[in-house]
């Protein structure tokens, strides 16, 4: 059991540390995370330098320009790292060469008087492990949660301190490097985006830190891109037009191709969306992760692996609720968002919502998914036993939301999908699953052909490995 520290525990506990040594480089909300250091005392032992460039013009004299103008980037972020950490090899590195360096770094953008800023930002750590060893990297993004400025500008510090402490202390246990960031800050930020590189995580897929930053609840939603890394939607999902596609993808079949390829070409198609601003993503749920109890690692891993192979950028999150979903993303400035919904879950989700709402409140429930900018894309179905298609026209709704549902049909807020390809619809992942594991033959013909190379190669979702040395 992790024995949790105080702040100025953590704080004086590195001061005290002859072997560390950096600078502290703060935008944003005031030189927080420096003055528990400082405050502590034995800080000579620890500090090297402190500054805060406030100043946009001073600011870019030292670290360059941005080229989406923001300040509050990761691109600056990294900017902040590469010029502090050049610094500090230069000047000390032969004047300390027992030290293992770090620079601390921080852009941030606080709640401002008229709220119009709800708070966020990015806080970096590079740093040694051995003297004159290559550097490692962390890299994060949180929201804040307070709602004032000051206890903005404490909980930085905090998460700060934390972060230096964590790289420092556990870095053996990325997963334990996560949940102590949290330490005296729950319920006051999230944490939505971390990334770790460097010679000493080389052995570390970056994937797990999305999941451990849900699992954990540090924050509701992670995201990966196709290479596997772990990305923020504020670094390219502003003011875009969104498609998410929600699934089990274990494994990701050919139904699955299809239904992100024939919603995707719809949603792109439509007069309102900006093809060229369009992004799609898949999302996968905890929930969904743990269906069969505990949360299995290389389950998600197979199913990240598959995905990351068709190009797809990953989410993964807590959010059940699509309009939870809907949310997140509405930070964003997200212009139009679709949700890809297989027709019985359509079903499933309205039901739900009708039998949980008959006291009066069903139009406030359906309210908050279907708002402005909101559409539900329905994929067909075969109704089971026969080949009659079920769809959004046909599915068979509660009596007492039919009136509703059908406005929603008409406003458009609900649609059928176009395009889809009918002759693969008696594919299912949980049979294609189960061939596979048995070693039944057949179940390569359901899946993309780089899907089923792939399962084979890694021996995925418990593809018997004996089977795969017989094959190659």
């Amino acid at each position: 059991m992790r024995q949790q520290l105080e702040t100025e525990q953590k704080a004086l506990e590195i001061n005290l540390d002859p072997n560390i040594y950096g600078t502290f480089a703060e935008i944003g909300a005031g030189q927080e995370v420096a003055r528990h250091f400082f405050q502590v005392g034995a800080a000579a032992g620890t500090i090297a330098k402190t500054m805060s460039a406030y100043d946009k013009v001073y600011s870019d004299k030292i670290y360059g320009t941005e080229s989406s103008g923001r300040y509050v980037c990761e691109s600056r972020l990294y900017k902040m790292l590469d010029h502090e950490y050049e610094l500090m090899q230069v000047r000390l590195q032969n004047e300390r060469p027992e030290c293992t360096f770090f620079v601390f770094a921080d852009t941030i953008a606080a709640i401002n008087y008229s709220r119009t800023i709800k708070g966020d930002g990015w806080l970096g750590l590079r740093y040694q492990l051995q003297p004159d060893g290559e550097p490692n990297d962390i890299v994060i993004h949180v929201r804040m949660l307070d709602r004032d400025n000051q206890l903005q500008q404490q909980a930085i510090g905090i998460l700060g301190v934390n972060l230096i402490y964590a790289c420092y202390r556990y870095n053996d246990n990325p997963e334990v490097m996560l949940q102590s960031l949290m330490d005296s800050l729950h319920g006051r930020v999230k944490i939505d985006m971390v990334r770790i590189t460097g010679p000493d995580f080389e052995e570390l897929d970056n994937r797990l830190l999305s999941l451990y930053l849900v699992k954990h609840d540090l924050s509701d939603v992670a995201m990966f891109g196709p290479d596997g890394q772990n990305v923020h939607p504020s670094e390219f999902l502003y003011k875009k037009y969104v498609m998410m596609v929600r699934g089990s993808f274990r494994p990701a079949t050919l139904v699955n191709l299809d239904m992100l390829r024939s919603s995707f070409n719809h949603f792109r198609n439509e007069k309102e969306v900006d093809a060229r601003k369009s992004y799609l993503l898949t999302e996968i749920t905890i929930k969904n992760l743990g269906s069969e109890g505990e949360l299995d690692e290389k389950d998600f891993l197979d199913r990240a692996e598959l995905l990351n192979e068709l190009g797809q950028t990953v989410v993964i999150s807590n959010c059940d609720e699509y309009s939870k979903m809907s949310r997140y993303l509405s930070d964003f400035k997200v212009q139009k968002l679709g949700f890809v919904i297989g027709v019985r879950e359509l079903l499933e989700l309205i039901s739900e919502k009708f039998y949980q709402n008959m006291d009066g409140q069903l139009l406030s429930a359906f309210g908050e998914l279907f708002t402005r900018n909101v559409k539900l894309y329905v994929y067909p179905a075969l109704q089971e036993g026969s080949e009659e298609l079920i769809n959004a026209e046909n599915v068979p709704v509660p009596e007492g939301v039919k009136f509703l549902y059908r406005h929603l049909l008409d406003s458009g807020q609900i649609v059928d999908i176009d395009g889809y390809n009918p002759d693969i619809l008696h594919i299912f992942s949980k049979e294609v699953l189960k061939m596979l594991r048995s070693g039944e033959s057949g179940w390569e013909a359901m899946v993309p052909t780089k899907v089923a190379a792939l399962i084979k190669q890694k021996c995925l979702f418990g593809y018997p490995s004996e089977r795969m040395e017989f094959e190659y």
